[in-house]
């Protein structure tokens, strides 16, 4: 039978679940849903080297910058993830499963924020108030800012990724997050170029600032963005209701089927292969005289290249499939980065092999931006989203302070960065040859079965 959609005038739609979209409605909500992640891309790439700055004004040793920076966001994530992304993907509300979950974090993570610009102030008053030294309480101060921003930051970053999936047409999800991955870009060239090199003297001004431009483009967001109606989730037994009980279902759930553990495991060192060279590239940068206004046009110049190959990379995502893209780009980022941490002995050397590490690295991520759309069940999207950001957490928490233990025992030779990061990515890339041969099983990249 013939419908409307079928005729050679009908205009072009698009459908998600329970929403369509013409060629209009989706070029809105990519907007809004642009200017969401250009807030939060500037939030993720900015406040992290800012904060490591600061906290070296501050005198805090490389394994306390990793523990607080690095390993305190991935175990609050561990603890939190799950439990929101659970929840999320259950809720039922006027405004959807999503839009509360972003919603409600946006306060305090400006707070966070706008604390964290206040650390010398408020630690000199803690410092009069309790009679202690005034470094340790800005130390103690900044760390309590940095919990409140991060368990809010934890909140929304568990969600984010499923509201994309529920209101993003599947066919065009590569395309979507190559436009996010060159809005996320654009970020990190302005502040790298432009801010970065200022953020020893301006930190306070840098802080507030971030705060101001999340808090005013994510109430936009929740505000414009609409989710469709969802089929009810499954009731949960009452002898599952508990705690306990629901920890095992969500293990069981997400552990139990050997394909998923080992997706997980691959995009796990995937994202944490850079950890590595990203904890520590602003000192190595400052170690080998490049300085913190070199490293931070090295990372404008690498975020260009990305910026170019965005769109492509997420065409070809679209076509070819992400875990394809995936693992070619981990194999190549592998073989530059042991290369590199052999090679690099001066500044203009740092400069290029942190330029390619940027760019190799991004091509990886765009790649593999969607996978989880591709492969995860669409139902508790979410939930299995979580479990593979739970690896990530206890990744990160182990690679950066660990790095940080090994670069303060060996003399802080941070060429040793490159060839950790080499050796995760060579990780991540047996792991992905290993699943692609388990696709098959599963109906092939053509035709595949969420398991």
């Amino acid at each position: 039978m013939t419908t409307p959609a079928d005729l050679p005038d009908a205009p072009r739609q698009w459908q998600q679940g329970s929403l369509v979209y013409g060629v209009g409605g989706l070029a809105v909500l990519f907007a809004w849903l642009l200017l969401g992640d250009f807030a939060w891309s500037l939030k993720e790439r900015a406040v992290v080297p800012v904060a490591q700055v600061l906290l070296k004004q501050l005198q805090a040793s490389d394994f306390f910058i990793a523990l607080v920076v690095g390993s305190l966001p991935a175990a609050l994530g561990m603890l939190l993830g799950p439990v929101i992304a659970v929840r999320s993907d259950r809720h039922r509300g006027r405004l959807g499963r999503r839009i509360p979950y972003l919603l409600l974090p946006t306060p305090p993570i400006v707070i966070g924020l706008l604390g964290m610009a206040a650390t010398p102030v408020a630690g000199a008053w803690l410092s009069e108030l309790a009679g202690l030294s005034p470094r340790l309480c800005q130390l103690a101060w900044f760390t309590l800012m940095w919990t409140v921003f991060e368990v809010a930051s934890v909140t929304a970053n568990a969600v984010f990724g499923g509201l994309i999936n529920d209101v993003v047409p599947q066919p065009l999800v590569g395309r979507f997050y190559g436009l996010f991955r060159a809005t996320s870009l654009l970020a990190g060239i302005g502040f790298s170029s432009h801010v970065l090199g200022h953020a020893e003297q301006q930190f306070a001004a840098i802080f507030t600032g971030i705060a101001l431009i999340y808090g005013l483009c994510f109430a936009l967001l929740c505000w414009r963005v609409k989710e469709g109606s969802y089929p009810p989730p499954e009731p949960v037994p009452a002898e599952e209701g508990g705690w306990v009980a629901g920890t095992r279902r969500y293990l069981r759930e997400c552990f139990s089927h050997r394909f998923y553990v080992l997706l997980f495991v691959a995009m796990m060192l995937g994202l944490v292969s850079g950890s590595p060279v990203n904890s520590f590239g602003v000192f190595y940068a400052k170690q080998v005289g490049l300085g913190l206004d070199g490293y931070g046009k090295a990372l404008a110049i690498s975020y260009g290249f990305s910026l170019v190959l965005a769109l492509p990379v997420g065409w070809l995502a679209d076509r070819w499939h992400p875990l394809r893209v995936g693992l070619g780009a981990i194999a190549v980022y592998a073989a530059c980065m042991l290369v590199a941490g052999l090679w690099v002995q001066d500044a203009q050397q740092f400069g290029f092999a942190f330029v390619l590490h940027g760019v190799v690295s991004g091509v990886y991520l765009t790649g593999t931006a969607a996978l989880g759309q591709y492969l995860f069940p669409r139902a508790s999207f979410a939930q299995f989203f979580s479990a593979m950001n739970l690896l990530a957490a206890l990744g990160y928490m182990l690679v950066a302070p660990g790095m940080g233990a090994w670069l303060d025992a060996t003399g802080s030779h941070y060429r040793h960065t490159f060839i950790a990061s080499g050796v995760l990515a060579a990780g991540s890339a047996l792991c992905y040859v290993l699943l692609a041969r388990q696709m098959r099983a599963l109906g092939g990249f053509a035709a595949y079965r969420a398991p």
